[in-house]
């Protein structure tokens, strides 16, 4: 596939570009070049290799999240926390409403 003047005249265009006619000169293979690239992309054999997202292993280096892992700081403790509310509804807390 390549590109002549028009076409990137048009892309120029689409992207909101202003471009004279030498810039869109030197454009055209440039364009042709990275286009050359990604077929050449697609002439490589990767019917052996596996999807990934990164070429090192990743894994997450957090703590499990475990309800009620630390009594003082872990879950359960709702009602405690809502006995400091002005006015606590439903298990939640109570707020102005600020829609009008």
């Amino acid at each position: 596939m390549s590109v002549d003047k028009e076409t990137v005249a048009r892309i120029a265009n689409l992207a909101r570009i202003r471009m004279d006619d030498a810039a869109l000169d030197r454009m055209v293979p440039e364009l042709n070049n990275i286009l050359a690239w990604v077929e050449q992309l697609g002439e490589v054999d990767c019917s052996g290799v596996e999807p990934m997202t990164a070429v090192i292993p990743n894994t997450l280096r957090l703590r499990d999240d475990v309800v009620n892992a630390d009594p003082l700081t872990g879950g359960g403790v709702r009602d405690a926390v809502l006995a400091n509310a002005p006015a606590p509804e439903h298990g939640f807390f109570g707020v102005p409403k600020v829609i009008e």
